[in-house]
Order: C-alpha cells, then structure tokens, then sequence
C-alpha cells in the first residue's frame, strides 16, 4: 500500500531527522503513560467501591422493611411474607438501640443490635466476622441469667475485655423514680468478638440476641424492623424487589435497599471517578499535542517530497493518508502499550499488595484493585480517538501543500 510504505518511511526517520523520529517515540510514551495511570486509578476507585459496598453489606442487609408507624408487632407473620418475594433469600428481625458500656477499665457508647441468631446468620455477614466465639454463642443456656454479648475489635480493645469477661450495659431510659429517671443496668458476658475491617463499626457496634435487648429495653415482643437479604445476582436490583415487598406487605410499611440507603456516599465515588477520569485524560492530550508538533515538523521537513510525490499523481487523500496513518500508528502503539502496562501494573498491585493502608483512616487495610472491562474499554478507546483527532490538523495541512509553490 502506497501510503502505508511512505508513512513508515517517515515514521522510521534517521540521521538529521532522527529528532522527529524521538518526538514520536516520546507521544508514544505519554500515551502509554496516560492509558496506565488511567487504568490504575479507575481500578482503585472501582476497587474502593466494591470494597466499601461489600464491607458495608457485611455488616448491614440489603433491604430493611420499616413500620411507619414505628416498632413492628408480629414481626414474624411478616417476615414469613417477605420470603414469599421472588428473589428473596433470607431475612430476620432486628431492634436498634445507643447505650453504654461499662467495664472495670472505663466505659463507652456502643449501638447496641439486637438479632435472632437463627434467621441472622442467613442474613448478615457476622459469622464471617467472627475472630473468637459464633453468633450461635448469643444463644445462651437457660440456666444461665447472665445474657451474652459481642463486641467489635476496636470496641473490645477500647474496653480493654476479651471473651469471657464481663461488663454492665447500661441503659439512660430507666424507670422513673421521685429521684428523677434511674438508669437501667444489666450485666452481660462477652462471647465473641468480630472484625468488619471498617474502623466506624468495630469501634462502637455490639450484638445481643433479640429477646434479651426486648427484656433490657422494656419494650415487649417487638421489632424495630426486618433485614432481608436477596440473591447476589440481583443486588443492583435490590431497589426492584424492595418494591415488591411493600407492595407484598402493604399500606404502612416501607423497604429501603442498600442504594438507596448509601446512596450520597456511592454518588460522590462516582462523582471523584468522573473527576480523576478527565483529570488522567489530561496527559493523553498532551502526547497528542506532541503528535501535532511532531507530523507538523515531519509536513515541513518533507513539504518537497510531498510536493514531488503530487507532481508524479499522488492525490490529496493519498498524502492526507500517509500522515493520517503516522498517528494511527502512533495511537494503537500508545494504547496498546498502555492497555498491557496498566493491566500488568493492577495485577501486580492487587496480588502482593505493596501499599497499606491505616485501618482508621479508610475502610481496607490494602489498596484495592478492580479492573472493569467496561472502564478499560472506554479508556483504550478515548485514547485513540483522542490521538487521531490530533492528526487530523497536519494531514490536512499535508494535503494542502502546492507543488508550484514549494517546487519553483
């Protein structure tokens, strides 16, 4: 092909235009450095996300059925409803509560959750958690008085208690006396301790079975609502089959998913990936930048030879077509090293973990690493067209050289 040999010609310049040749193989270099960095941070991004949504449906469920008019009554009539809904596998009552905590080395503030172990373990990812004891332990022997409980890493640290020791619970909304509200105190026994890897949770979250957080609070057989969880494969669903179950239970209940629930926090991770997207483009722009100056110096260096190869009944399109393919090269060389340098670069990262990161500050330990087909597809693609829509200023002006002008 006529255009393909001369453009290589070109392309491949020695002696005193071998600068042009380096300004080539420099736009090569800027593109493969942007399609890696651009690769690499949407990996870490969609990484933290998946991370943070995983982590955070550890903890909490994927859909929450509420009462508007508060508690729920016949809890289990109902959550024997919801598992009529397509697509639902699990789902358990809870109660929700703040107290105290207090042990022999200080107290503190906990959310104190109170769970069927039964239905629970189908549900919340606690028995994963677990480091010491079962969330089967909170369901304590008969004879015994003394309710158990289970404690985050943090907290327990904080408390400085670990299995077997005990500690009073402690609730401000106690009877009321003539001495005024009287807190009310129970004395629990930890037996096991669980670590979520978000420091939020394992600082201040305690799980207690159902009925004993019912008879600590005074409240009767009630719940404050029904975690459900549904299948993995319908998670970005979950907003569907939520509307389902009100509709399944009716007028006075309501069901939020997990979407809906984080919904601020996953909507500013999108926002700052968008952010860091058209940041990271930024250097593809500059390598196509040098693209430009560099076809531009080759269009006047050779500006002769163009004018001879028309003379001789080369077209406009044909010389348009040699510089056209120049950047083309130039654009799928870029990306394609880019594509295997920031695919390699995210494997390395994610299979031996050379950063860490402090527990108290983010929500993983490691720097996660998710690479998205979607989002390498999209960046391979920006960069060429951005490369080639660089080329397109020195094929043109190429193609306008006057073989009068430049010959006489």
């Amino acid at each position: 092909m006529f255009e393909w040999f001369v453009g290589m010609r070109y392309l491949r310049a020695k002696h005193k235009h071998g600068f042009i040749s380096l300004i080539s193989l420099i736009s090569v270099a800027g593109i493969t450095v942007g399609v890696i960095a651009l690769i690499v941070v949407l990996a870490v991004y969609s990484g933290f996300t998946t991370g943070l949504r995983d982590q955070i449906l550890g903890v909490n469920s994927h859909i929450i059925v509420q009462r508007f008019g508060g508690a729920i009554h016949n809890y289990q009539l109902e959550r024997d409803r919801i598992l009529t809904v397509k697509n639902v596998t699990g789902a358990t009552p809870y109660l929700y509560t703040q107290t105290l905590l207090s042990g022999t080395h200080g107290g503190s503030g906990v959310v104190l959750r109170g769970i069927d172990p039964e239905t629970a373990a189908r549900v919340v990812g606690l028995g994963k958690q677990m480091i010491s004891g079962s969330i089967q332990d909170l369901d304590q022997d008969a004879a015994s008085r003394v309710p158990n409980i289970i404690l985050g890493k943090n907290l327990a640290g904080n408390l400085r208690v670990g299995q077997g020791d005990k500690l009073r619970l402690i609730s401000p909304s106690g009877p009321l006396t003539p001495m005024g509200v009287i807190p009310k105190i129970t004395t629990c026994r930890v037996s096991g301790i669980f670590e979520t890897g978000m420091y939020e949770y394992d600082s201040t979250l305690a799980y207690m079975a159902l009925t004993n957080v019912q008879t600590f609070l005074g409240v009767g057989d009630i719940a404050h609502g029904i975690e459900v969880k549904v299948k993995e494969k319908y998670l970005d669903r979950a907003d569907e089959i939520a509307a389902q179950i009100t509709k399944k239970l009716g007028h006075g209940f309501i069901a939020k998913d997990w979407m809906r629930m984080n919904s601020n926090l996953f909507a500013a991770f999108k926002l700052e990936k968008i952010g860091m997207f058209i940041a990271m483009t930024l250097i593809i722009l500059v390598a196509a930048l040098n693209i430009i100056s560099a076809l531009i110096m080759v269009v006047m260096e050779k500006s002769k030879d163009i004018a001879i190869l028309k003379s001789m009944g080369a077209s406009s399109s044909s010389i348009m077509g040699i510089f056209f393919l120049q950047g083309t090269v130039i654009a799928f060389a870029g990306t394609a090293l880019g594509v295997v340098g920031g695919l390699g670069l995210c494997e390395l990262l994610s299979r031996y973990q050379f950063i860490e990161l402090p527990s108290n500050v983010y929500p993983m330990t490691t720097l996660p690493i998710r690479v998205l087909p979607m989002d390498v597809t999209i960046v391979a693609v920006s960069s060429i067209v951005i490369t080639l829509l660089a080329t397109l200023y020195p094929s043109w002006k190429a193609a306008s050289v006057q073989p009068a002008e430049v010959l006489s």
